[in-house]
Formats: structure tokens, C-alpha cells, sequence
């Protein structure tokens, strides 16, 4: 019998739809409530309603016209503004997502969809065995992607499906606590007891983790490369505009997954959104480094980011010498070879510390700033004049440069003095022409200045390169980056050098290669196969004795020398231009690009950021730096909380510190990418 209570005007009824896992059609439940019964009540008024005995602890409230989880349970419905004509959904917070991976693979697993996605990635990320979860977010496909498989599925060709690894039974639920010795500094790589090859330590952070050896192989391991046919099939953006489109899909970090209309086994791309890869090790990255490798291996097939012929061959050289090591059991042992070389990296560093160490000037090394003096040529490009380089006598010290008329007059003031902080950095080298130029875009008041450095030879050309790196980063060739930088560089270099062998090229692997696997369709196009085999296992020659992961961080490296690197590009209307110009984004700075001719035009430092907000009303992003330089831009090409959420991002990763014991202060994040809408 119904009290005459139950019925009195604080009561109404409200209707609540059952998603049943179990069953195909959803239920509608009518509930009698009153404004001030809490979300936990509702709930447990619901379930005793179904009277079904099974396990409701993941089940959660959704609000379908607010688009809003009612996760506070002790919140009251006034509180929540819950009233009578509200549609609410019980249903499950952990659902089935399919997530395509840098790999191209594809991998079927349970997420949540009620955590916000910087906390979802995370919880992927473990169950992946990826470290720096930060790194990496969620991309919706753009739609041109999306257009060019429709059109190829019409056209019954087949289709670029990748396998699904199914991982359903993933233990991994958001907001459960990580093992204590995870990401802990003292883990030690751990031999697979099977085979007796070790296996990274990665796939021993989890006891119950889904990442048998199998599945673990699909993640960490470099598999053969689709066919010509298929890469020509893929998307390929051939403007910065096509380029702009593809970051439009990045998820609001800030907001869950039902929030952004992602449903049950839609599909998703993970990838790594943030180019600033920090503490790669291949004792415990295994996966972290392979999924690297190929979204960097991608980007290149697919012309996402522009590279020179020489370096194409690098690339392709290094592709073919990392799948016939797939093939081999080399490929296995992968922790033992880096250790080793860790071990020869260390033993080469004391003996050139040995024999190139004085002791009397260590202190001098470390008051004095180093400085660089030599001739180099000097070119400025000027309307209708042909590019005619001459020689001065060039001094680099702190983040300056400085030249003069001979080493003569070194001492006394120079002919022009540049300051490179804050610069655009380019390399303009041909190894095989003997060239090795330096491109400098110089910020000044109405845009950029350009100057080009032309050096002797590879050692000149490292030594300059890294110092003009480093000055526009605001460092000088005292900081221990330096050597490192130089070292990167002729290694690159020495990648690049053509090392002609007609063994080599007359080699019977050569006959099953498939070179048009390696290279871009553009550069496919543009030899015959024969001919590319040939240049490409030319370049094999300078590559072959790498170890896998070697080659595969050696892969990255060459990646991350590229100009292009690490710009992600949005096309933006600049406050008082009246026409539209590109954005690119990058870990240190931002670049306004000009939209017709790809040329920057100006470069602001995150490093002289004084603050930056959005105007959510007119949806405009206002920045403000030193010396009382403030822009603002709506962007075109996405919305403006992705560009917002790219420039906290960058900030909150520079935070990032070994001393942190790799905890994150996941509010400091939200409160640097969030906003306030």
C-alpha cells in the first residue's frame, strides 16, 4: 500500500532507460522521486526495480540532454537541476572502443567512458604498456580521410583493415590504484623463462595484464610494410591546409569520452599528440619506442611532413634493414643489444674524456662560455640578385653571431652582430653535392630576416648547426646538450653519405625487396624499381651493423632533425588581417606561416609568454608576451580549445622532471589546458 507521503507535491515521477549489457533492447523504468533524494538513491530505488541479482557497481547515471555523467552520488536531483522531463540513461561507464594505433594495428578494449580522456589515455596507455601517457591523446579521424575509404570501398578494392588485437578482458579500470613499483627507476629488464630472451620489463609491470607474448610481439615488434597499391590508397595531404585539417580531431582532454559523442565500439586513432618524447629507455620502452617508430614511419610514407630525396633514402634504408631484422632472431634480443651499447657509449665517452681532458682547464670550462671563430660564407637574399655567398670571418659566443671582414678585425666591432634567440633554425644540406648550409629566420619588428651560412665540411657544418640550435632555444655551447647535439648531427650526416658498393647493389635480396614499400607513392613514382633498390640498399650500407632498437631510435632522431618536425598546423584569421594565415605549434614556440607560400613570418617563445586566455564568447585566443608583444586568433580549422589545450600542454610537459619520481600533477594539467568555457 502507497503512503499518502509518497505521493505528496515534493514528488514527481522520472523516467530512467536500462542499457543491460546483456540484453539488446533498452528498458524504461518510471521512478516516483522527490527533489531532494540523492543520485545514489535513485539508482538504488532503480536496480531494486529491475530486480535483477547481478554485479551494478560500474553502472552509472547519464544525463542524455545535458550530455553529462551524475557521478556525485551524494548530490542531491535539485542540486544536480534534475527534474521531470529529464531523460536519464543507467548504463555501464566501461564500454568497448576499437583504437587504431601508430602501427596501424587495431586494438579492441574496454575504456572508461565517464573519466575525462587525459585519465582514459592513461588507463589505455597501462594496459598497453606505454610509459608518458602524457604524450599521447585521442584523435577522431578527419573527414577527408573518411571520404578517400568510402570512395575505395565503392570501388571493392581491398580495404586497409588492419587486424584487431582483442584485448576485452583488459584488467584496467579508471581510478584504480597502480602497482606500487610501477614506472619505478630501479625496475631491471626480466628474461621471458620460454625462450629465455628478455622481454622489456614493461610487460612485468602488470601480473594479470592482457599482453601475453604474442599480443606483446603485435605492439613491440616492426612488421613487414603494407604494399604500394595500399599505401597509394591511404590519405596523403598535400598542403599545409590538408595538414591543418587532420589536428582538427584531437578529444578535449578535459571532458570524457560520452561527452565528445563517442559511442560504444566507435573508433578512435591513439597517438602521440605531444612531440616531446622525455626519457625514452629501451630497457622498459619497448612498446613506448615501436609505436613511436611507426607513427614517425608513417608520417613519412604518407608526406605528412616534408623531407629531401637523400633523406627519403635514409628513411627507406633504415625501413628494409628493420624488417629484415623482424625476420631474424636478432630481433628478439633487443634489451641485451642496447645494453651493450650503453656499455660502449659509456667506455667511448671516458676514452674521449681520457685523451681530450686537460685538467688545468676544467675550471676555466666551466666560468668561461665556449665560443666558436672560423670562416664561413654568408648569403642574404635579396629581390633579382643571384645567390652569390662570401666570406667572413664568423664568431659564435653566448646566443650571438657576430661577423667581420677577416679574422683580423675579430677583435673590434663587427659588421652586424645576430641574435639567434628565438630564431628559425633550418638545415639546407646535400651530402652527396658537398653542401652544407644553414638557413636562419631571424625575428625582427615586421617579420623575418633570412640568412644563410654556408660551412667547409661535415665537422665544421655539426659544430654550428648544434650552436645555432641551441642559441635559439636561448642556450649557449656551455650547456651539456651541446655535445650530444653535435654528435646527433654527424651521425645523421654520416647516414646521409652515399657509400657506393656493387656488391650491394648487385645483391640477390635485392630482386624480392620491393622498394616502393619504403618510399612515398611521389617518390615511387619517380624511379623504376630497379633503380630505387639500388639507391636504397646504397644507403643500407651506412645502416647495416645497427642493432634493432638502435635502428629504430636512430629512425626517430633522423625524424625529429627534420625542419618540419613537431609543427602542428591550424589555420587561423589573425586579429586585424583579412586573410587567413596558418598557426604551427611546436614544443617551444608558436609560428604564424603564411597560407599561400609556407613561409614563417613571425616566431614567439613560449619561453617569453607572460599569460594567455580565451575569449569563450567570440571563441578568440589572446596571448600576451615580453616587451609588450600580444596577439589574438579565432582558428578556422578546429576549435580554438584544441589550440588552447596544444599551448598548456607544451607548458605542462616542460615541467616534467627525472626528480619527480614520474608522478604527475594531473590538476596542473587541467588547470594549464582546461579553460573556462
Amino acid at each position: 500500500m502507497t503512503s499518502s507521503k509518497e505521493y505528496g507535491s515534493n514528488s514527481w515521477e522520472l523516467i530512467v532507460t536500462v542499457d543491460h549489457q546483456y540484453e539488446e533492447e533498452q528498458k524504461e523504468f518510471t521512478l516516483r522521486v522527490s527533489g531532494d533524494l540523492h543520485i545514489g538513491g535513485v539508482m538504488l530505488k532503480l536496480v531494486e526495480q529491475i530486480n535483477l541479482s547481478q554485479d551494478w557497481s560500474d553502472y552509472a547515471l547519464w544525463w542524455e540532454q545535458k550530455k553529462c555523467w551524475l557521478l556525485k552520488t551524494h548530490w542531491t536531483l535539485d542540486k544536480c537541476g534534475v527534474q521531470a522531463d529529464a531523460k536519464l540513461l543507467f548504463t555501464m561507464q566501461h564500454k568497448m572502443l576499437r583504437l587504431c594505433l601508430p602501427n596501424m594495428k587495431m586494438v579492441r578494449l574496454k575504456v572508461s567512458f565517464s573519466s575525462v580522456v587525459f585519465k582514459a589515455v592513461s588507463d589505455i596507455c597501462k594496459t598497453l604498456n606505454i610509459r608518458r601517457s602524457e604524450e599521447l591523446s585521442l584523435l577522431k579521424q578527419s573527414e577527408d580521410t573518411l571520404k578517400k575509404k568510402k570512395k575505395k570501398d565503392k570501388n571493392n578494392k581491398e580495404p586497409v583493415i588492419e587486424d584487431i588485437l582483442n584485448l576485452h578482458n583488459s584488467p584496467v579500470i579508471a581510478g584504480s590504484p597502480a602497482s606500487p613499483g610501477l614506472f619505478s627507476k630501479t625496475m631491471t629488464p626480466i628474461y621471458d623463462p620460454v625462450n629465455g630472451t628478455p622481454v622489456p620489463s614493461t610487460m612485468t609491470w602488470f601480473s594479470d595484464s592482457p599482453l601475453t607474448a604474442p599480443n606483446c610481439s603485435i605492439l613491440a615488434f616492426t612488421h613487414p610494410n603494407c604494399s604500394s597499391e595500399t599505401l597509394a590508397e591511404m590519405y596523403q595531404p598535400r598542403t599545409l591546409a590538408d595538414k591543418a585539417k587532420l589536428n582538427a580531431g584531437w578529444l578535449d582532454s578535459s571532458r570524457s569520452l560520452m561527452e565528445q559523442s563517442v559511442q560504444e565500439d566507435d573508433q578512435l586513432l591513439l597517438r602521440f599528440k605531444y612531440y616531446t618524447f622525455f626519457d625514452l629507455n629501451p630497457k622498459y620502452d619497448a612498446v613506448r619506442i615501436n609505436q613511436l617508430y611507426e607513427q614517425a614511419r608513417w608520417a613519412i610514407l604518407l608526406e605528412e611532413i616534408d623531407c629531401t630525396e637523400e633523406e627519403m633514402l635514409i628513411f627507406a634504408a633504415l625501413q628494409y634493414h628493420l624488417s629484415k631484422l623482424s625476420l631474424s632472431s636478432e630481433a628478439q634480443d633487443f634489451t641485451h643489444e642496447s645494453e651493450v651499447d650503453e656499455v660502449e657509449a659509456a667506455l667511448s665517452n671516458l676514452e674521449v674524456t681520457l685523451e681530450g681532458g686537460k685538467m688545468d682547464n676544467i675550471l676555466e670550462d666551466i666560468t668561461d662560455i665556449p665560443k666558436l671563430a672560423d670562416n664561413l660564407r654568408l648569403f642574404r637574399p635579396k629581390k633579382l640578385t643571384l645567390k652569390a655567398f662570401k666570406q667572413y670571418w664568423f664568431v659564435f659566443k653566448d646566443t650571438s653571431v657576430s661577423y667581420f671582414k677577416n679574422k683580423e678585425v675579430g677583435q673590434g666591432e663587427p659588421i652586424e652582430k645576430l641574435n639567434l634567440k628565438g630564431c628559425e633554425v633550418v638545415p639546407d644540406v646535400n651530402v652527396a653535392g658537398r653542401k652544407f648550409g644553414i638557413k636562419l629566420l631571424i625575428p625582427v619588428a615586421d617579420g623575418m630576416n633570412e640568412v644563410y651560412l654556408r660551412c667547409d665540411n661535415e665537422n665544421q657544418y655539426a659544430c654550428w648547426m648544434a650552436a645555432c640550435v641551441l642559441a635559439a632555444k636561448g642556450k649557449t655551447m656551455a650547456d651539456s646538450s651541446y655535445r650530444p647535439e653535435v654528435h646527433k648531427i654527424l651521425s645523421f650526416l654520416k647516414m646521409k653519405n652515399r657509400t657506393t658498393s656493387l656488391q650491394a647493389v648487385s645483391d640477390p635480396e635485392s630482386m624480392d625487396m620491393k622498394p616502393e614499400r619504403f618510399v612515398s607513392p611521389r617518390y615511387a613514382k619517380k624511379y623504376k624499381s630497379k633503380q630505387l633498390a639500388a639507391r636504397i640498399l646504397e644507403a643500407h650500407q651506412n645502416v647495416a651493423q645497427m642493432p634493432l632498437v638502435e635502428a629504430k631510435l636512430r629512425f626517430i632522431q633522423a625524424w625529429q632533425s627534420l625542419p618540419e618536425f613537431g609543427l602542428t598546423y591550424y589555420i587561423v584569421r589573425f586579429k586585424g588581417s583579412k586573410k587567413d594565415d596558418l598557426l604551427g605549434i611546436s614544443y617551444n614556440r608558436l609560428i604564424r606561416i603564411d597560407a599561400a607560400t609556407g613561409d614563417p613570418i613571425t616566431t614567439w617563445r613560449f619561453s617569453s609568454m607572460k599569460q594567455w586566455n580565451v575569449n569563450w564568447e567570440i571563441r578568440q585566443v589572446a596571448i600576451e608576451f615580453d616587451q609588450n608583444v600580444s596577439i589574438a586568433f579565432t582558428c578556422l580549422s578546429a576549435d580554438c580549445k584544441i589550440v588552447h589545450e596544444y599551448i598548456g600542454g607544451y607548458i605542462f610537459l616542460s615541467t616534467r622532471s627525472k626528480d619527480q619520481n614520474e608522478t604527475l600533477d594531473e590538476d596542473l594539467f587541467h588547470k594549464l589546458t582546461g579553460g573556462r568555457e
